[in-house]
């Protein structure tokens, strides 16, 4: 029984919407970030990055205030502008391959804290904590938690309906996305709203968990002030069927003092191999991983399927933990060892072929997708996915939609 709130959100005007809004600020290289810093003044980046102009060096409190300081400007020059009344929001994004749809609403603390709205992913206490500052600083987010719920017909049709009426905002962007926005404001609708996600249960976490206990810790630290926006985070709500999951492949940069033919005959105790040479080989299904080493891929097959106690144990990025990687690499910490990284898999194997063939590292791990079935297992066991397992879309544009603090 979840609870989802309509809120007074912050957007820019209808003219400016498409000018506005950016993709996450860590997307941009230096080139395209300085362009959009240089010629695009009503860019949301400027928020974000209000030391530019000045290429100014700062601590961190300085730049949080720095960053309010610029968002109000922007409200004062009437680039964005609040709503009057709470509202929700339906928010379709148009890819080359794929139409995500969500709603856009408040998602309650309380139901975060009790578990009914779950997670699969581990938090760091450090980017919680920096997160949490940078809320209390600025005073708003952006970046909404995405948060899948189980397919429902009635929100369906509901939307399909929706959806046929005249949007907000549409708008195209330089990466050929396409997005609508339609406000949803009328009492009726809201209420319908409120009560079948009330009717619908548990909700999942896909992408956003360092944010979500951000504002769970900003709300316990403040809650005394009695300031009702800290209850709250903003959400963005969609069909599981509707989010699409990415692998992250793996790159390692030594094979630990092991020989090429010393490696393989390691890794034959888990996995049927076959070598595919110079084919483009990927993952067909799970239990499968490919691997590419020396100029050549291969299928790596497990041999063994049925020896899991656990939703964690028979997740594929774990069975190349604990096959491959912790013994035989020698890689026992995936967040902070230096000789591993990752790709995900929304690019190209060529990437992986490309980066080893350059020599900086010795072999690839391509993997194959996890599945919303498998996240929803180990979130309903209180299971922690190993970093790095999920590249989830739809990604929300900052500076769509801002709920204030």
């Amino acid at each position: 029984m979840a609870k989802i709130i309509p809120f007074k959100a912050v957007r820019p005007t209808l003219d400016k919407v498409s000018l506005v809004t950016s993709r996450s600020y860590d997307e941009y290289s230096a080139a395209e970030l300085a362009s959009q810093l240089d010629f695009n003044p009503f860019s949301f980046l400027h928020v974000l990055n209000p030391a530019y102009t000045n290429q100014q060096k700062i601590g961190l409190e300085k730049r949080f205030k720095l960053v309010g300081q610029k968002y109000n400007d922007f409200k004062n020059e009437k680039v964005l502008i609040k709503e009057e009344q709470p509202v929700f929001y339906l928010h379709e994004i148009q890819s080359k391959n794929k139409i995500f749809t969500g709603i856009i609403a408040g998602i309650s603390i309380d139901d975060y804290q009790k578990n009914i709205i779950k997670k699969h992913e581990d938090t760091l206490q450090y980017r919680v904590e920096f997160f949490k500052d940078y809320l209390h600083q600025t005073g708003f987010n952006t970046e909404p938690v995405l948060i899948t719920y189980p397919d429902n017909e009635d929100l369906n049709s509901w939307i399909q309906t929706k959806k046929d009426q005249n949007s907000l905002y549409e708008f195209s962007t330089t990466k050929k996305e396409k997005h609508k926005l339609w406000r949803i404001d009328d009492a009726i609708e809201i209420n319908w709203l409120q009560n079948k996600f009330d009717e619908i249960g548990d909700l999942y976490i896909a992408d956003g968990h360092h944010r979500s206990a951000s504002a769970e810790l900003l709300f316990e630290e403040d809650k005394s002030s009695g300031n009702p926006n800290l209850n709250h985070f903003m959400s963005f709500l969609i069909a599981e069927s509707n989010v699409k999951i990415y692998e992250y492949n793996r790159i390692i940069r030594d094979l630990n003092n092991y020989s090429k033919p010393d490696f393989l005959n390691l890794l034959s105790n888990y996995f049927w191999i076959k070598n595919k040479g110079q084919e483009l080989w990927k993952p067909t299904k799970k239990f499968e991983f490919g691997m590419y080493l020396d100029q050549e891929f291969y299928s790596l097959t497990l041999k063994d399927e049925n020896n899991f106690n656990s939703a964690l144990e028979s997740l594929d990025s774990q069975i190349l933990y604990e096959t491959v990687l912790k013994p035989i690499l020698g890689i026992i910490d995936l967040r902070n060892d230096e000789r591993i990284d990752y790709i995900p898999g929304n690019q190209s194997i060529v990437t992986i072929k490309e980066v080893i063939d350059e020599g900086e590292f010795e072999v690839g791990f391509m993997l194959f997708p996890t599945e919303v079935s498998e996240i929803k297992a180990l979130a309903d066991n209180n299971l922690i996915m190993p970093p790095k397992s999920t590249y989830i879309e739809p990604k929300f544009r900052s500076g769509l939609l801002i709920y204030e603090l």
